[in-house]
């Protein structure tokens, strides 16, 4: 297993050093899914509830926490994304919503965070436009499902075949 290294010899926490890791194209997706009522679902698909078009804020909302992951993340370094991606698809069977995120960039470190933060959010904001008519929702599967670039290669999840970056 690799060291921790946001931790310097003496276990203090600190920003790692990437000025001499090459510049490569880095990609990250991540996932996690809001599970809610049928009810909840339903006026979510059928465009009913109160607050709008709450799909459409909740993928603005997980494109914004992609870009403010440094300010959230006390060790991340602020990058230039190149892209962002926030799919949020109706499970009906699950009676959930899922959350699929892609951030990508050319730099020095990976995504993986950014990735998180905007699958993490998206979720959050829909609990967040939702909570009045559904208080029992369940936010779950929050996870790194890929990523490619960098010294590391390309990883995927066990199970997920990768898909098209």
């Amino acid at each position: 297993m690799s060291q921790l290294t946001h931790l310097d010899t003496q276990g203090h926490a600190h920003m790692v050093d990437v000025s001499e890791k090459d510049i490569t194209t880095r990609v990250a997706r991540a996932e996690a899914y809001v599970e809610m009522l049928p009810a909840t679902l339903s006026l979510i698909t059928d465009g009913k509830h109160k607050k709008g078009d709450v799909l459409a804020v909740a993928r603005i909302a997980g494109i914004q926490a992609a870009k403010k992951c440094s300010d959230l993340i006390p060790l991340c370094h602020p990058l230039m994304l190149s892209k962002v991606s926030v799919e949020l698809v109706p499970d009906v069977a699950a009676n959930r919503i899922n959350v699929s995120t892609m951030c990508k960039l050319n730099g020095r470190t990976g995504v993986e965070m950014e990735a998180l933060c905007a699958a993490s959010t998206a979720a959050l904001t829909l609990y967040d436009m939702c909570k009045a008519v559904d208080r029992g929702m369940i936010i779950g599967g929050l996870r790194v499902t890929e990523k490619q670039g960098g010294k590391s290669g390309h990883w995927v999840i066990e199970g997920q075949d990768g898909g098209a970056l």
